[in-house]
Formats: structure tokens, C-alpha cells, sequence
């Protein structure tokens, strides 16, 4: 969940505001941490939810078998890529590892062409401002082009990242640069 009480009530506002804009929900069909309270929040407003979870995860007991519809997968490879195929769009909340391994693999997928799909994240109280400052580096330095830093989209509050993510264009570029600059 987070230290922060403001990080539970992102997570449930977001559902809220995914209700209200009649959007569903795909997730990792976990009953815990802030994906799981995003999925009770969509829940009790009467919006879909979609979980995707693998069986050593449900045999570890964290599977929310109260939403829409559960897919059980064997594998964590098997997971990612249904949620991205069931997915219009991807948000990362705060969190820890599995959180950025999943939004740099769907950030990393962008780049290369594979989806044009918005990615963007939840920055509540400024969680991820040392890692935007990171990608900003890696911009300084030549390795991330700036038309993929700024596909990115951030905010700070849920209905400011939904409009973010609906007015998004993916980069026009390759991740490959065709010139010496």
C-alpha cells in the first residue's frame, strides 16, 4: 500500500473516476496492494474488472476472485502479454519492482513499434520525480530519444492523467536513430 494514506486514495479515486468514465479495468487480478484496492474501488461502482493472474499466485492466495472475469495463466511472460492485449492503455500507481518492470516493458514495447498504446503514471505526492528526473538524463545523454521521454504521461491526479492518456499520440520515430546528429 504505501506509507502515504494519499497513495489508497489515488488508487480509489482512479476507480471512481474509470466508473464514472464507463472505462474498464485490466489488471494483475491480485487482491492486494493498490492494484487491489483500484480493482474494489472499480468493483463497487458496477465497472468491469479484468484480472489476469498466474496459478503460483493464486496458489499463494492474493488472486481477487470477486472480479468480472479471472484469467488464470501459468507464467508471468503469459500474464504481461494478455494484459497488453486486453489493454487500451496502461497506468503505473506507485509501487515497487514488478510495477516498473511491467511499465518499462510496456514503455520499451511503445518504443519499438509494438503497440501504440498510451503508457503513463499516477505521480501522487511525487513518488516517481527522481525517476523522471532519471528519464530526463537519459535524454542528456543520448540514450532515450525526447519524443519518447514525452510519450510518457504524467500527472498528479486521476482525471488530469485520463485526459493525458486520451489525447496521446505515440511517437512518430523508430526507436533508431537514421542520421548522425
Amino acid at each position: 500500500m504505501g506509507l502515504l494514506p494519499e497513495y489508497r486514495e489515488a488508487a480509489e479515486s482512479f476507480g471512481r473516476l474509470l466508473v464514472r468514465e464507463k472505462i474498464g479495468l485490466v489488471y494483475g487480478g491480485g487482491n492486494v496492494g493498490l492494484m487491489g484496492v483500484l480493482a474494489d474501488a472499480v468493483m463497487s461502482g458496477g465497472g468491469e474488472v479484468i484480472g489476469v493472474i498466474p496459478q503460483a499466485l493464486v496458489d499463494k492466495e492474493v488472486a481477487h476472485f470477486e472480479v468480472s472475469k479471472l484469467h488464470v495463466v501459468t507464467t508471468m511472460h503469459e500474464r504481461k502479454a494478455l494484459m497488453a492485449e486486453l489493454a487500451d492503455g496502461f497506468v503505473a500507481l506507485p509501487g515497487g519492482y514488478g510495477t516498473l518492470e511491467e511499465l518499462f516493458e510496456v514503455l520499451t514495447w511503445a518504443q519499438l513499434g509494438f503497440h501504440p498504446k498510451p503508457v503513463g503514471m499516477l505521480n501522487i505526492r511525487g513518488y516517481y520525480n527522481h525517476l523522471l528526473e532519471f528519464l530526463d538524463q537519459m535524454v542528456g545523454h543520448g540514450f532515450l530519444k525526447e519524443d519518447h521521454r514525452t510519450s510518457l504521461c504524467i500527472s498528479d491526479e486521476a482525471a488530469g492523467l485520463l485526459e493525458a492518456l486520451r489525447s496521446a499520440v505515440p511517437p512518430a520515430g523508430g526507436k533508431w536513430r537514421t542520421s548522425v546528429e
